[in-house]
């Protein structure tokens, strides 16, 4: 027998869970955290990506062909395989437990598809365009800026919607290195808040809400950049 529309729905709704969540953790420097790294991070991964999908497109170079390759190739292996060189490397540069060594992994991490997405649409822009531009009198770099990166605008969007999306949800990573608990950030927390003896699935869930909305907010305003960006990335070449 299937329950009643009038059993599932809650008969008093309240907020209190919201609020004890926001008064038993630090939330906030939690959210701060999150938005912190995811943000950087996506700002890095674009700038890098959207230069190498340029320089890939546009440029013809001997050991291309493999380097595409070997980028294409270092999504097929686990990311726990990297975590003793994360590891290593942070440690050697003093950066393990801070956002700074996050966003470097977090850029690593996203680095390598969003360069492919971002190769896959400036090949659907044609050359005439760059050649016109040089013809007029623009260096390299000016054709790129002022040609090139203006018309893959919704490439750039939906590169930076999925480079934030993956940041922001990253756990493994941010579980392994941060051991302040000022340095967490939201999706660790969350995770974390199951305790040895007991689980407060309210707390859980209420915090579980407040880290989806940025994403919900993100993919209502930006959802169609992001689906013809993927298209444009996966199908031109």
């Amino acid at each position: 027998m299937g329950r009643s529309a009038s059993n599932i729905l809650p008969s008093h709704p309240t907020f209190e869970a919201f609020q004890a969540v926001f008064k038993n953790y630090p939330v906030g420097q939690y959210i701060l955290n999150s938005c912190w790294t995811a943000g950087a991070s996506t700002l890095i991964a674009i700038l890098f990506a959207t230069l190498a999908g340029y320089g890939f497109s546009r440029f013809q170079f001997r050991g291309k062909g493999m380097m595409l390759l070997f980028i294409l190739a270092t999504q097929m292996f686990p990311s726990v395989m990297l975590f003793i060189p994360y590891y290593k490397l942070l440690g050697t540069y003093h950066l393990s437990n801070t956002l700074t060594g996050l966003i470097l992994v977090y850029t690593a991490t996203v680095l390598p598809f969003c360069s492919w997405m971002m190769y896959g649409y400036v090949n659907g822009i044609p050359k005439d365009l760059d050649e016109a531009a040089r013809i007029d009198g623009c260096g390299q770099l000016r054709t790129f800026f002022q040609v090139v990166a203006p018309l893959t605008l919704p490439g750039i969007l939906s590169t930076g919607i999925y480079a934030f999306v993956t940041s922001w949800n990253e756990y493994m990573f941010t579980a392994l290195f941060t051991s302040s608990d000022m340095k967490k950030t939201l999706s660790v927390a969350i995770g974390q808040m199951a305790g040895f003896d007991s689980v407060m699935w309210n707390e859980v869930m209420a915090a579980s809400a407040i880290s989806s909305l940025p994403l919900i907010v993100l993919f209502i305003f930006l959802q169609r950049y992001f689906i013809s960006g993927m298209t444009a990335g996966s199908v031109k070449g």
